[in-house]
């Protein structure tokens, strides 16, 4: 019989699996985009180091959320597009236009979504 650590891992597994088919991008890219876009600085994130910021929420569980940025339906074009120019969702929200790309912004959507 599976122990606590393999169900953990399935679980984990299946995450994964759901989130890139969701978003069309590969969560294992996204921490270190997370760290070169600055996303660690603001946000709490599991799983990425130093990642423990207090500007905007926590992103953890956020594929069970209604909404992105507290604007937008959550889905997964909407959270790439947040990611990309979430001032297209809301002209003053704190968080910036970074530069992310929208094929980066898809891998880092994979990674919150599968957390």
């Amino acid at each position: 019989m599976a122990g606590p650590a393999a169900m953990a891992w399935s679980s984990r597994q299946q995450s994964e699996r759901t989130a890139r088919a969701m978003t069309g991008g590969d969560p294992d890219h996204a921490p270190e985009l997370m760290r070169r876009y600055g996303c660690a600085g603001c946000h709490t994130i599991a799983g990425i180091t130093g990642a423990d910021g207090q500007v905007g929420p926590p992103l953890t569980g956020l594929r069970q959320r209604v909404y992105i940025g507290g604007v937008a339906n959550n889905s997964a074009d909407n959270l790439v597009q947040w990611i990309v120019s979430p001032r297209t969702f809301s002209p003053r929200t704190a968080m910036p236009a970074t530069g992310i790309t929208e094929a980066e912004a898809r891998d880092v959507a994979a990674y919150l979504y599968s957390r």
